[in-house]
């Protein structure tokens, strides 16, 4: 990767430089966990039994406890080193949990942690072609980053995002028993798990919706929960769709109707929305195409109104 700085009409490479030790990258991803991840820090090379977890972390959106190992060495198998992880993890809850109650100094019951969104994120100056091909499974609950560090003070997290595809971690699953075992209590939610396989329009619909949606803001994300598809910019979720046999919902957080400029008044308010959610939710229904770009003109008012 090149970066330039424009001087005048000229570009000037901005040089990169290693992290010197793996020691200084994990402490400046430390400082900076809700910047990077919109995750909290809990603690540092925290040992359970002969193993030790580089950075503990909490994701605070999720309830779940995340782990993240910083790699200097290219060797490591990405699948392997995931799964070591995460049994240490699901095998040892009750440490995890005192020791963040112990740097919170708050209580927190086993029950209110989703365990099933437990996550490993590695991060590394780059990986190698085999390690970024390790994460092509729709369901494997790995993130790859990328950090570089360049002149000027610019410091880079690039994610590495897995290739489409509808391949399950549980084809590896089936031949290895314990790599079984946490794949059962770990739980990766894709699209796959609110579009029946029969519902065609249904499934265009979103691809299209989709598509749009993340072209209007590189900052979007999809995330893909039990309950809905969200999409998120850093910790805040603006819209959630919820899908049906032949149409699709969005529902547009924190506005009201009165609030977007909806001249075919086509958004509702949903009942009750700040006694159940503690925020204003607006729905808006897509039945066919044509009403998508209608859609993205009220997301738009959206995130001109918290993003923009």
């Amino acid at each position: 990767m090149f970066l330039f700085k424009k001087d005048a009409s000229v570009l000037k490479e901005i040089k990169e430089k290693n992290f010197k030790l793996e020691k200084d990258l994990q402490e400046i991803t430390e400082k900076n966990l809700r910047t990077i991840f919109w995750l909290e820090f809990v603690c540092s090379e925290f040992s359970v039994w002969e193993f030790r977890v580089d950075t503990f972390a909490y994701d605070p959106e999720n309830n779940s406890f995340i782990i993240i190992e910083f790699k200097r060495d290219k060797s490591f198998s990405i699948v392997d080193q995931w799964y070591s992880y995460l049994a240490l993890l699901l095998n040892n809850k009750a440490d995890f949990i005192l020791k963040y109650s112990e740097k919170n100094k708050t209580i927190i019951q086993k029950d209110n942690i989703n365990w099933e969104w437990s996550k490993v994120i590695f991060v590394a100056n780059n990986f190698t072609t085999h390690q970024k091909n390790a994460i092509n499974f729709k369901d494997l609950p790995i993130e790859l980053r990328e950090a570089r560090q360049f002149e000027k003070e610019i410091i880079l997290f690039n994610q590495i995002k897995a290739n489409k595809t509808s391949e399950s971690v549980k084809t590896i699953s089936r031949w290895n028993k314990e790599i079984s075992k946490v794949s059962s209590e770990i739980k990766t939610y894709t699209i796959d798990d609110h579009i029946k396989v029969w519902w065609n329009k249904t499934k265009e619909l979103y691809e299209k919706i989709s598509d749009k949606l993340l072209s209007l803001d590189n900052r979007i994300e999809e995330k893909i929960v039990k309950n809905y598809v969200g999409y998120k910019i850093g910790y805040k979720i603006p819209f959630l769709l919820k899908t049906y046999k032949s149409k699709i919902d969005m529902e547009l957080l924190r506005v009201e109707p009165k609030d977007l400029k909806d001249p075919e008044k086509r958004t509702f308010y949903k009942k009750n929305s700040m006694e159940f959610y503690n925020k204003h939710v607006s729905v808006f229904s897509i039945n066919n195409e044509e009403d998508i770009d209608y859609w993205i003109m009220l997301a738009k008012q959206v995130l001109q109104k918290f993003f923009w």
